[in-house]
């Protein structure tokens, strides 16, 4: 087979030198035959689109012609004209064929229409069909959206560990990382592991955020963001939780609240409206087969002004539908933790827009956060303390980030940690930063899977990540 240097699907569908001789090289997704021609649809993951390759029986050998299958693997020269078909510009004559890879009749992705469980047990293959090439590149996109964004705002990347000997959300859902044999583990007089023999000389996990390091960084850097994977031991099989997933952590010295909260709505509006610029023919492909009304959607994400709704003000508007017959799984007393019907409530059917909800009940968020100066009163009966943090509930998602200004003042911050008995140990090094020169900062944590779950319309956290690590699942 002649060399001929070669074209991506993506680029040939653009060009318009009819009559050039161009090769490509991609898996078939289909194939089909009449009166000595056949028609292959050629994809090189490059575009959501095929390119289709016709071929004269005649022209080739019989043996070669019948290992062009789903599936297959093949490397193709021909002449490039327009098509005569209808939805597409072009088409590639083929004039030599070769089989890279042959595919047989057992090619788990024979049949169309398989379902997302079925997929999810050929994680490894489920990345060649149309659905998830497109969610796999939209999930490049933003990745690409938020590397951008951060650094045109004079943010600096910074990566926090990923094993760490602090529980940063003192939750203890951690998953532990040791080199000590499990089988013949040393312990004291009271039962308790002895770590001195382990690799790092205490007991590690895998990290839950590196916010706690990313709030080092903010206090000597000004304003810097975290991305990369975080691991939580949480037995959650839902459609929204993943055991490991990616996190978005900017953070900011000098921000107040107002800040905080413009940040967060700037930020997800330029990822949503990157997806729109960058993504359209993807897009255009979820928004017909997965979601009818996911294009609507973030448009009308960008062309909306979030509303930024206090924790109480919130329970007043559910506490309100509740008399009006509205019944909902999970009580919302003022001080419970609001569930996602609830969140949804508020975003899909009372405002029908983002909410940035704040001020949320101390006893129910992390113990960094900052302490409001005032109690907010419900029905002119005063409530207990309130926090500055942030959460942006999205429709069909719920939360879509969490955030907060810090607590700075080392009293009240020490305070909290001893009165909820934070394992805080080996944290000296995070309360120097309100010894030495404390300022105010702030940020928020976006969980990625999240914000890809949204832009495409996929339902389930599984199936926007490409190798899904859930309880009792780590497959490939």
């Amino acid at each position: 087979m002649e060399k001929i240097r070669r074209t991506k699907v993506t680029d040939v569908l653009k060009r318009t030198d009819f009559g050039a001789t161009v090769n490509v090289k991609g898996w078939v997704r289909s194939k089909r035959g009449s009166k000595g021609i056949f028609f292959i649809a050629l994809n090189d993951g490059s575009t959501i689109k095929n390119v289709q390759i016709v071929g004269e029986d005649q022209n080739f050998d019989e043996s070669v012609v019948k290992l062009i299958t789903t599936g297959a693997c093949i490397s193709v020269n021909g002449i490039l004209v327009e098509s005569p078909a209808a939805g597409q510009a072009s088409e590639i004559q083929a004039k030599e064929i070769e089989i890279l890879g042959a595919c047989d009749n057992s090619y788990p992705l024979q049949k169309k229409g398989a379902s997302w469980e079925y997929l999810r047990t050929v994680a490894h293959l489920r990345p060649r069909t149309n659905t998830f090439g497109a969610v796999f590149r939209i999930r490049h996109n933003m990745a690409m959206a938020i590397h951008s964004y951060f650094h045109q705002k004079g943010f600096f990347y910074f990566h926090t560990p990923l094993i760490t000997a602090s529980d940063c959300e003192g939750a203890g859902q951690m998953f532990q990382v040791t080199t000590k044999n499990l089988y013949d583990l040393k312990k004291d007089e009271n039962g308790q592991i002895i770590y001195d023999d382990d690799f790092f000389g205490k007991q590690t996990s895998l990290t839950v955020s590196g916010q706690l390091e990313g709030e080092l960084a903010a206090t000597s850097l000004g304003a810097i963001y975290t991305f990369g994977p975080t691991f939580r031991a949480e037995n959650s099989n839902t459609p929204r939780h993943l055991a490991e997933f990616w996190m978005v952590e900017p953070e900011v010295a000098f921000i107040d609240l107002d800040d905080l909260m413009d940040l967060e709505e700037d930020f997800i509006k330029y990822c949503v409206k990157w997806a729109l610029d960058n993504c359209k023919e993807d897009l255009e492909f979820l928004n017909k087969m997965v979601d009818k009304g996911l294009i609507e959607r973030l448009q009308g994400i960008i062309d909306t002004e979030f509303v930024r709704l206090s924790y109480t003000e919130g329970i007043e508007i559910l506490q309100e539908a509740m008399k009006n017959g509205k019944k909902f799984e999970f009580p919302c007393n003022w001080g419970d933790d609001l569930a996602s019907e609830h969140e949804r409530y508020l975003v899909e059917e009372h405002f029908k827009k983002p909410v940035i909800m704040t001020h949320y009940p101390k006893s129910i968020k992390a113990f960094y956060m900052k302490i409001d100066d005032e109690k907010p009163v419900l029905n002119g009966q005063e409530m207990e303390e309130t926090v500055q943090g942030t959460d942006v509930l999205f429709p069909q998602i719920g939360e879509i980030i969490g955030g907060s200004v810090r607590e700075e003042n080392y009293d009240k911050l020490l305070g909290e940690i001893e009165r909820r008995e934070v394992p805080m140990k080996d944290m000296w090094w995070y309360l120097d930063t309100r010894k030495y020169g404390t300022c105010p900062h702030g940020g928020f944590g976006l969980g990625f899977e999240r914000l890809i779950l949204f832009v495409t319309g996929m339902q389930n956290i599984r199936d926007v990540i490409p190798f899904p690590r859930t309880p009792g699942h780590a497959d490939f």
